[in-house]
């Protein structure tokens, strides 16, 4: 089965390690991969699997997720949008003139890409599938909301939700499988020595709370150094590893408006600023990015989430294989990613000191550690295992190419 996966986002993250971890598993059931895919760190995975692979400067998107919405000053990234539609139809049509014939079914890897979507399966005139990653706008009658509902019912032949917090935020009349993502837990082939050379400096004893995942606002990143100084203040014995890249600041006019706008997620030079003023350098670890991530959460005691989505994400369940349990931002968990005070903590979001309390009551109780710990791994064994999850998803492929 040959399938064209389209991703639209660059920069190697949550969404596209998802992709390369599925795409990876259903080539051992002979799923020959083809990518139309923005320029980015995401291309150094894609390479390692794909066929073929076509790189474009951009892919038109349409954001109607939970956090990030167009409205207010956020509809200017619709400018952005129509910027890249040239080159989306570029990369699509070139796709086809490359692979016409040779491509069996469409996989979206999120649904802000639906545009580039609906283009190839209008040229290649096969079925596709659309992933749904993130929550959706809880308002389902406005109608952008009820315009990609419509999209969905009429276009999607198979609409996939990672879990039941994103399920529950599609419209009922949208017939959804819940497949979620997966994560291979075991070290590089080439282990990272910059990485294991920081690993080895953290101190004995001390509670080591880990952050996964690019340094943005919208990863609660600056909730957590907040939480930090309230833990240095009460002489928490707490020492911070964060692991992940961050987009370079955009220069010039653009730049300047992104940051008027409030648009800016790079808080890269911010943060580094308090850490500086708190007096954290010793305790608050900025270790960079890596690719050989299992050795991280192998050294972690807890894991923290403390996102604006409202949902958790893959570092929850990734650093659960080791058995790391997590303190996720989310309102309302469910049983299969977070099951409060067993597999984790759930607390409100934006809100540092919360953060600040949790992380305190597992540096008072470190057999709370290891008893979630357990339960979170062995949640994670139970639904995040990737040749399971691939067989589910291989499963949906041949349902919709055989009855097309």
């Amino acid at each position: 089965m040959r399938v064209l996966y389209i991703d639209g986002v660059g920069p190697f993250g949550g969404a596209s390690r998802s992709l390369f971890e599925a795409v990876r598993a259903l080539k051992d059931r002979g799923v020959k991969p083809y990518f139309v895919a923005t320029q980015g760190t995401s291309l150094d995975f894609y390479d390692q699997v794909a066929e073929e692979l076509i790189a474009t400067r951009g892919l038109t998107r349409f954001d109607n997720t939970n956090y990030s919405h167009y409205r207010g000053v956020r509809w200017l990234v619709l400018l952005r949008e129509i910027f890249h539609l040239p080159f989306t139809i570029f990369a699509i049509q070139e796709a086809h003139r490359r692979w016409q014939g040779k491509i069996d079914l469409i996989h979206v890897n999120e649904v802000t890409e639906i545009i580039p979507g609906l283009l190839a399966k209008r040229l290649f005139k096969v079925p596709m599938v659309v992933h749904v990653r993130s929550p959706q706008w809880a308002n389902q009658q406005a109608w952008r909301s009820r315009w990609i509902n419509r999209l969905l019912k009429s276009s999607a032949n198979a609409i996939v939700a990672i879990d039941n917090t994103t399920r529950t935020t599609l419209s009922t009349d949208l017939p959804v499988d819940v497949v979620q993502n997966s994560f291979t837990p075991r070290r590089s082939s080439s282990p990272d020595p910059t990485m294991l050379q920081k690993l080895e400096k953290l101190r004995t004893g001390s509670l080591k709370v880990g952050f996964v995942g690019n340094v943005q606002v919208s990863k609660g990143i600056l909730d957590l150094v907040e939480a930090a100084k309230l833990l240095n203040e009460q002489g928490a014995d707490v020492e911070f590893v964060v692991v992940g890249g961050h987009t370079r600041l955009t220069k010039g006019l653009k730049g300047w408006l992104l940051q008027k706008a409030g648009l800016a997620q790079d808080v890269m030079e911010e943060l580094e600023q308090r850490i500086k003023h708190y007096g954290l350098e010793k305790c608050f670890h900025l270790l960079g990015a890596t690719s050989d991530i299992q050795c991280v959460y192998e050294c972690l005691d807890v894991i923290a989430f403390p996102s604006h989505f409202d949902a958790p994400g893959r570092p929850v369940f990734e650093a659960a294989f080791s058995a790391v349990p997590s303190i996720v931002c989310v309102s309302k968990p469910l049983a299969d990613t977070l099951v409060h005070n067993e597999t984790g903590l759930a607390i409100p979001a934006r809100d540092p000191r919360a953060l600040s309390e949790a992380i305190r009551h597992f540096e008072k109780c470190r057999n709370e550690v290891a008893r979630m710990g357990w339960k979170a791994q062995r949640l994670a064994v139970e639904n995040f295992e990737p040749r399971r999850n691939a067989a589910r998803l291989y499963d949906i492929y041949k349902r919709i190419t055989q009855h097309t």
